[in-house]
Formats: structure tokens, sequence, C-alpha cells
């Protein structure tokens, strides 16, 4: 029996460093998933090097689940299929991973346990879906709705980070515009006060600002990183962390535009899962995992519990009081016909559509309130430094 330290995050984003004991890497893997942990790091025995999980992105997801799709859907088998697609990795790390699937489907293993002894390296709701579509016979069909699914996710995802690039050249513009006031244009106006006590209580507070950005700037620097980490320690507190995970989704403004998105990302996840024949329990327990949020994590494991006593899901995730009212209403409706699945699917493309426009309009709401911060800045540096130019002017008129 062997020894292996990790370092690994449970399911609401906790840290945890740990020893579980093991036959080999594989059933470590295997314990690891079966307690609910997602490894990050670990090492075997006394070994000091430490091994790093490989961990595939939205990218190379698209790519490889679109792969498998083609050929699968021409013909090929799944061996053949795994065996081509490993000389296609572009990546090292990435080529050893899906050459040992590929070494253990040929074996004899099944596709979705190969998969699951890279638990790490592939998020657990492929896992699922190709299990479902191991036990359904329909691989191909399974693999072409991973592809869809996580093309979408990188096109959010892309349209997220674009839709960021302004705001956050704007807020370096800011913290440079500041800087460079207080720090070059402040201390020249400053200067034309004989008697420093004479100037206005605004410029004195300016001057003070100016004169501490000159001369402690190191200061600034240690209250930003300690802010920095301060802050992402601080969301690693499981309760910190719960009700950060509230305000975003409860908060004023962005609180409804952040709710589109999740509910865009729930209902496309919940509709692929539901209609490859998972059952409704693990349903939900992928779909809200999906969205990484603590506080719906809590949610949800009421939501759960009361569908296995028996309640329709539409009423039970109607009390979470997460999702809007028009989605708890199609939910009803797509249990009473009795085509959850297809409605799940029309529902999860508008909620797509809607999550586009909502991250327009958070943008939208980010990019005035810097420029307004940037106004008040400038306009407080030019009321402070009025009366010094007013000075200088009148004394060369007097001269």
């Amino acid at each position: 029996m062997k020894s292996f330290s990790y370092i690994a995050q449970d399911a609401r984003g906790r840290q945890q460093k740990g020893v579980m004991n093991a036959e080999n890497e594989q059933e470590f893997l295997e314990k690891a998933k079966e307690r609910g942990l997602y490894i990050k790091d670990f090492k075997e025995g006394d070994s000091t090097e430490r091994k790093s999980i490989y961990k595939f992105k939205t990218k190379e997801l698209t790519f490889n689940c679109r792969q498998l799709s083609a050929m699968l859907t021409s013909g090929l088998t799944l061996v053949k299929a795994i065996d081509i697609l490993t000389r296609e990795q572009e990546n090292e790390k990435a080529k050893v991973i899906w050459q040992d699937i590929y070494e253990n489907v040929q074996k004899g293993e099944s596709f979705s346990s190969a998969l699951e002894m890279h638990a790490g390296s592939f998020p657990d709701f492929l896992i699922s879906m190709v299990s479902a579509g191991e036990a359904s016979g329909s691989l191909d069909v399974i693999m072409t709705r991973m592809a869809d699914h996580y093309n979408k996710e990188g096109k959010l995802a892309n349209t997220i980070k674009s839709a960021m690039i302004y705001p956050i050249i704007l807020l370096v513009l800011c913290v440079v515009i500041v800087i460079f006031l207080f720090a070059f244009i402040m201390p020249t106006f400053i200067g034309m006060y004989e008697d420093p006590s004479q100037m206005p209580a605004l410029t004195k507070m300016m001057a003070a600002i100016s004169d501490f950005i000159q001369h402690k700037w190191y200061i600034l620097i240690a209250v930003a990183f300690g802010l920095f980490f301060g802050v992402r320690y601080a969301l690693k507190v499981p309760s910190v962390r719960l009700k950060f995970d509230r305000l975003i989704i409860k908060g004023p403004g962005f609180g409804p535009l952040v709710t589109k998105i999740y509910t865009g990302r729930f209902s496309r996840t919940l509709s692929s899962l539901y209609s490859s024949g998972i059952p409704m329990v693990e349903c939900l327990e992928r779909a809200s995992a999906v969205l990484g949020n603590s506080y719906i994590d809590e949610k949800f494991i009421e939501v759960v519990d009361e569908v296995k006593q028996g309640e329709t899901l539409s009423n039970a995730i109607t009390r979470t009081e997460i999702f809007e009212g028009m989605f708890c209403s199609i939910l009803y409706v797509g249990e009473e016909s009795g085509a959850l699945d297809s409605i799940l699917e029309k529902t999860s493309e508008y909620y797509e559509e809607e999550s586009d426009a909502a991250v327009q309009r958070l943008v939208s709401m980010v990019e005035p309130l810097l420029l307004i911060f940037m106004a008040v800045i400038i306009g407080l540096v030019v009321c402070g430094i009025y009366p010094a130019l007013y000075g200088s002017m009148e004394s060369i008129e007097n001269e």
C-alpha cells in the first residue's frame, strides 16, 4: 500500500491538503473522486517530485470531442479513433494522457472508465456523458453534443473576455492619470504658495495625497498586494465564499444579469444530461456543479433531497429563489407535457442569447462608473490647483 500526499479542491471550492493510501495512482485518483475531490497536485510516498495534473482547456475539449464525433460517425472503431486522436495532440502532456486512455481501452476498459482514471484532467460532466453514451449505444451523438456544449462554453468565455478588455484599459488609464496628476502636476502648483498655511482645505488635502504618492509610494504597492492576496485568501474561507457567491446573484443591478448567464449554462447542461438518459438526481448535481457557485451548490442540496422525496423539479427549483419565474414556469410546462428534454434544449438556446446581452449590459454598467470616477478625480485636482493658479495670475497682474 502506497501513500499519496495531495492538494485538492472540494465541490464547494475549499482547498484541502492530506494523505491518502492506495495500491497505485489509478486507485488513488478513484478514491479522490469518490470523496468529491478535484486533485490539483499530488506526490507519491517520500518523492520530492510533485506531479501536476494537466487540465484540458475548453478549446481542447471542443476539438477532441469534435474529432471523436466525426471519426465515430464515419464508422471507425473507438480504439482506432482514440489512436488517431492521440497522434493529433499538439501538447505533450495531453498526448501522454490520451496515449494512456488508448492503452486502457485497448485492454478492454470502457472509455468512461479510462477517462475517469484521469478525472483531474477531464470534467466530471464529460465523463458522465460518455458513460451515458456507452450505456445507450449513442457515443457518437454524445460526442457531437459535448463538442457543441464546450464550443458554446468557449464562446461565452470569449465574449466575457472581449467585453472586459475596454473596461480594463479604462481602469488602467484612470490609475495612470491619477498617479500622473498627483505625482507631477500637483507639486508644481503647490510650489506657487509661499506660505503653505494659506492653502485652502481642499488644496491641503490634495497636497498631502501628492506628498504621500511621491515619498511613500511603496506603502500603496504593499496595500494593493495585501488587498489582492487578502481577498484571494478570504474567498477560500467557506463562509466568506458563500456570502460572496450569494452577492453575485442577489446584488442590485448586476445580480439579475449574472443570473441570466447562470440560467443559460444550467439549462444547457441539464438538457444535455437529461436527454442522455442520466437520472434526474445526478443531472441536478452535475448541472449545478458546472456553475461553480457555492451558494447555488448549497441550495441544490435541498433541491436534490426534495426531488428524491417525490417533489416536482419546477417546485423544488422555484423555492431556491435563484432562477427567474419564467424559467421555473418553463420547467413546469416541460414536466406536465412529458417533453422536458426538448423544452430545456429550446430554453437553453433562448438564455444563451440572453447571456450575451447580459454580458454587454454588465460591461455597460462598469464603463460609466469608471468615467465618473476619473472625472471626479480630475475635478478635485482642478479645484485644488485653481486657487494657486488664480493667485499666481493675480500677482503677475499686480507687477
